[in-house]
């Protein structure tokens, strides 16, 4: 078993004024995926500038949809007896799948407002989600969020407030695989131009494989439970989905052109 490191949520603490981990966490997200953007916006035709405009309009679909989604899909009992909750953001916290419907809405504003293919874009865009997202839950790691079920694996920690029993570092795991391993395995595959479609479909297909897969070791929401057969989730029910679409978008963009305007391969 491995002590749980003990790490003040609060980064930077001036009188009243407070910087968490987990805010600035958004931020390395953002900063990141604005860098890696500038690299490659030639390819379709975008500057840096563009790119700061995209990343507005991400950031707020990031955050109402996460906000929103989180509402309907893990406290729709609590928004309906008490509607102004959603604006406690600090109270329940965030949905990864509705922040992901909130970016495909972002993006398709963008796209009509630069006259480009949706799946252009949202091609362009996935790789430069994961370093975000891997962030995102070093931070929930930090909050000792996310706790993982009981294991024996050496590396097992116990959780504040769960009692002693070693559990999984479920945030780790999603950290490592959602983070690390799917921006490598984007940025390599969008190393070079591919047929339009083809990177948001792989992104879909291993976010929802590696989210799907974790959900077997991290413990379900305690308000929610185990909803079918004693082992699936609210978390597998809404991976699902994206991985078939994944699949599906990945099928259907065989057919499709190579989409790049810049043969640009950096």
């Amino acid at each position: 078993m491995i002590a749980y490191p003990e790490i003040d949520p609060v980064a930077v603490s001036l009188g009243p004024f407070q910087v968490h981990w987990y805010g600035l966490m958004y931020v390395v997200g953002f900063v990141a995926a604005w860098w890696l953007g500038g690299k490659r916006a030639a390819r379709i035709g975008l500057t840096r500038d563009d790119i700061g405009d995209l990343l507005f309009y991400a950031a707020i679909g990031v955050v109402v949809g996460g906000r929103v989604g989180y509402a309907l899909f893990y406290g729709l009992g609590q928004w309906a007896s008490d509607p102004l909750w959603i604006f406690r953001v600090w109270d329940g916290g965030m949905s990864f799948h509705g922040g992901l419907l909130g970016v495909a809405l972002a993006a398709w504003w963008f796209a009509r407002k630069k006259n480009l293919g949706y799946l252009t874009l949202t091609d362009f865009i996935a790789p430069l989600a994961p370093i975000g997202l891997g962030a995102g839950r070093i931070g929930n790691f930090i909050n000792h969020e996310l706790p993982g079920r009981v294991t024996s694996l050496p590396w097992g920690m116990p959780f504040s407030g769960m009692g002693p029993q070693p559990r999984h570092p479920s945030a780790l795991y999603e950290a490592l695989l959602e983070g690390v391993v799917l921006f490598v395995l984007l940025w390599w595959i969008s190393a070079k131009p591919q047929k339009r479609g083809f990177v948001s479909g792989v992104f879909l297909l291993a976010y929802g494989g590696f989210r799907f897969l974790v959900e077997f070791v991290r413990l379900p929401d305690a308000h929610i439970g185990f909803i079918a057969f004693g082992w699936v989730t609210m978390g597998m029910l809404l991976t699902l989905p994206m991985m078939v679409f994944g699949a599906l978008l990945i099928a259907w963009s065989q057919n499709q052109p190579v989409d790049v305007k810049v043969n640009d391969a950096s």
